[in-house]
């Protein structure tokens, strides 16, 4: 979670030091990060620490078969609008040959996924969400749907978003947009547990020991937008990632909301063993 900063604590819990994606190298190594937009090194660097992987790992082995089993799902929905932004003006001004050839994959809206999964060398389904505010819960739907449907035996989903100028100016936030990403990863197997995502039209239902929701949606949330900025459409694997790390420390259950009054919003339940 590169963007909560150090000392941030929730219920004795305290996030690891952060990773700017100006400084992706120094976790991932230098090789293959040329012309690699920011969401796509916040991606790629939530992704190496959720794995565990050692500093400058590097990419896959070279001639290792892709993993079909390990499917990728990224939500972000200004992820590469700088990109869009600065092609479109160079089409627009001198035509495509202005275009160049290390700018145009990256005007692909799914460069951050397809870049994970060739990173890390899965093969599997490999989706991009962007759904608004509600994308971060709307992937680790996603996710759990492929598990469910047996398209994959472990779900990659990651939430990463960009603060660059052309990011903020389309994101009409009431707290700062900060550069964010977060992983986690979805198994058939482990001590949580992960219900459906669903619609919320109502009050967040209530039993849960934490609840982590936008501000204004009930007196006990837990609002990490006052951490992290406006996460916007990372915010939910965030919110996923965090009551993760929570209960792994002290057990029991989390509610996890996110959206606003236009985009709508999702929640799922997160739980310790069997509940």
């Amino acid at each position: 979670m590169p963007a909560l900063p150090p000392g941030a604590r929730l219920a004795g819990w305290e996030p690891g030091p952060a990773c700017p994606p100006e400084d992706a190298a120094t976790l991932l190594g230098r090789k293959g990060l040329l012309a690699k937009e920011p969401a796509t090194r916040l991606a790629l660097c939530a992704v190496h620490r959720a794995l565990g992987r050692p500093a400058r790992a590097g990419r896959r082995v070279p001639d290792t078969p892709p993993d079909p089993d390990t499917a990728v799902v990224v939500a972000t929905n200004l992820g590469n609008c700088a990109t869009v932004a600065a092609v479109a003006s160079a089409v627009a001004a001198d035509g495509v040959r202005a275009v160049s050839p290390l700018d145009a994959p990256n005007a692909s809206s799914n460069v951050v996924s397809s870049t994970v999964a060739i990173w890390f060398g899965w093969g599997g389904p490999n989706l991009t969400v962007c759904s608004g505010h509600p994308a971060g819960l709307d992937a680790v739907g996603l996710g759990v749907l492929l598990l469910s449907a047996g398209r994959a035996r472990r779900v990659v989903v990651v939430g990463a978003e960009p603060a660059d100028p052309v990011a903020a100016g389309l994101l009409d936030a009431a707290v700062p947009l900060r550069p964010l990403a977060a992983c986690v990863l979805l198994e058939r197997d482990g001590d949580l547990r992960l219900g459906p995502v669903e619609e919320l039209t109502g009050p967040p239902p209530g039993g849960a020991d934490l609840l982590l929701a936008p501000a204004g949606l009930a007196a006990d949330a837990v609002d990490l937008t006052g951490a992290v900025g406006a996460g916007y459409g990372a915010l939910g694997v965030l919110q996923v990632a965090v009551a993760a790390a929570v209960l792994a420390e002290r057990g029991g259950s989390a509610r996890i909301v996110c959206g606003d009054p236009d985009d709508g919003y999702r929640t799922t339940r997160l739980s310790r063993g069997t509940g």
